[in-house]
Formats: structure tokens, C-alpha cells, sequence
């Protein structure tokens, strides 16, 4: 299963994870910080949390927002909590995002940053986040862009050596799983991050009797 390759492999690199992706983190996380402009009373899901770094971008600039963070990987949840002990509105779990341990209709807004080319059930991933979100909320994805040419590179390299990885999706991809999962699109942008890294970031809402 690939969530246990997954859980391996980020348990094992937890203690140097933020060393080794610290501008990379810092960058993406900011721009969807920025692109997004969480309100401070909403109530927030992230999934695939890791260490909870945008969970400080947001508590620096409101420290009683609500935000539940979840991973499967304990070791990087572990250091999350240390990050955060001092906030007590916040709390991480560990889960799968194909089974999110929530009351349907709970979140104001769901955040997936740098982790959807992970998952090897996107179609349950989706279905997991528009279950737990208001029908009135919205669910926010930041990954690789598999429009630009390097990712598709790495895309290749990465699905013959890394046995986590399962694939990334071109722009159109992305809002493709999204309308068929039943969301409406609200915004969407991609944009380039160093040599390598180009990105996309989308906002869904989902479709309700509603809306």
C-alpha cells in the first residue's frame, strides 16, 4: 500500500526534513499564504501537514485560528506538536486522507500543499475533502505543475525511483478530477519556483443542491 511507503519514508527523513526543503517550503507555503487569505475565523484542514509549517504562517498572523493538521507520518506530526504547543486551538492527527476521521460538512476550508502526487486514490482523496468541508467552503491544492517541462522530467524520474511518488497532473488534469469529483472551480494560477519547480494552485468549491 502506498501510504505505508509513504509513512516510511517521512519517518525516516522527519528530523532533517525542514533543513532540506527549507526554501522550498518557505516559498510555496508563502505563496499559497498569499494567494489565498484564509479568513481568521475559519476553521481549517490541512492535509498531508507535515511539520506543520503552514500552520506557522497562518498563527503568526492570528494565533487562535482553528486548524487541525493531519499526516501519516508520526514523526513528522511529532515535530509539528512541538512547533505548536503553545497554540491550543490547533491540534494534528495522524490519517489518511483516503479515510479523514471528521464529521461531514465540519471545515471552512481544506488545504492540500505539495503532497496530492502522492496519492494513489485521488478520486477518494477529493471525495474525502468535499465530504468533510461546508457546503459553502472551499478546498485549496498547491503541487507540481506538470505543464512545465522540468516537472515532467522529474515526474519520470521520480515514478522509476521513488517509491512514494505515484505521478503529477498538468493544469487541466488537476481541474479535470476536481469537476468530476463535483467541485466548481473559483480560481486557479500556476506559477514558477527556481529552475525546477513549477507549480499550480487551485480553489474548489463543492456543488450542492445549493449551488
Amino acid at each position: 500500500m502506498n501510504e505505508i511507503k509513504i509513512q516510511r519514508q517521512y519517518d525516516q527523513i522527519a528530523n532533517i526534513y525542514d533543513v532540506r526543503w527549507r526554501n522550498y517550503i518557505i516559498n510555496t507555503l508563502t505563496f499559497l499564504y498569499n494567494w489565498e487569505k484564509i479568513q481568521p475565523q475559519a476553521i481549517i484542514l490541512d492535509v498531508a501537514c507535515g511539520t506543520g509549517e503552514f500552520e506557522r504562517l497562518l498563527l503568526e498572523k492570528n494565533p487562535t485560528q482553528k486548524i487541525i493538521g493531519i499526516d501519516i507520518s508520526e514523526k513528522m506530526l511529532d515535530l509539528a506538536r512541538k512547533k505548536h504547543d503553545a497554540f491550543s486551538r490547533v491540534e494534528f492527527q495522524q490519517a489518511s486522507v483516503h479515510s479523514l476521521p471528521f464529521e461531514s460538512h465540519y471545515f471552512d476550508v481544506v488545504v492540500c500543499a505539495n503532497s496530492f502526487h502522492f496519492f494513489d486514490k485521488p478520486q477518494l482523496a477529493l471525495a474525502e475533502m468535499k465530504r468533510v468541508v461546508k457546503p459553502n467552503g472551499k478546498v485549496i491544492i498547491l503541487d507540481w505543475n506538470k505543464d512545465y517541462f522540468v516537472c515532467r522530467i522529474c515526474d519520470w524520474l521520480l515514478q522509476i525511483f521513488d517509491p512514494a511518488h505515484q505521478r503529477c497532473y498538468t493544469q487541466a488534469e488537476l481541474n479535470q478530477l476536481l469537476v468530476s469529483a463535483k467541485f466548481k472551480l473559483d480560481g486557479a494560477t500556476k506559477f514558477h519556483l527556481g529552475v525546477i519547480w513549477g507549480m499550480m494552485v487551485v480553489r474548489a468549491i463543492p456543488i450542492t443542491s445549493h449551488n
